[in-house]
């Protein structure tokens, strides 16, 4: 399963998004820090559900750390986060 899978899996999962958008973003960074050919380095995620209602800005995105898990999170190089209740 590619990293864009296993990260779309694991935020249906936790939070059964109303909207989620995940887009490999890697490309972009070539010739950067982190940047891994073939890709899968860099991600851009956007995510609407109804679980991050109340929670501020750091809880949701710790809250989307957390349901992706210390494994996947640390092959990412990195994540940009747009989550919304």
């Amino acid at each position: 399963m590619s990293m864009t899978e296993q990260i779309r899996t694991r935020l249906e999962d936790a939070f059964a998004p109303e909207e989620l958008h995940v887009v490999d973003d890697s490309e972009s960074h070539r010739g950067h820090a982190g940047f891994r050919e073939g890709g899968e380095s860099h991600f851009l995620v956007t995510i609407r559900a109804p679980a991050f209602a109340g929670m501020s800005r750091l809880e949701r995105h710790r809250a989307v750390h957390a349901a992706l898990g210390r494994d996947l999170v640390g092959a990412i190089h990195a994540l940009g986060l747009d989550v919304k209740g």
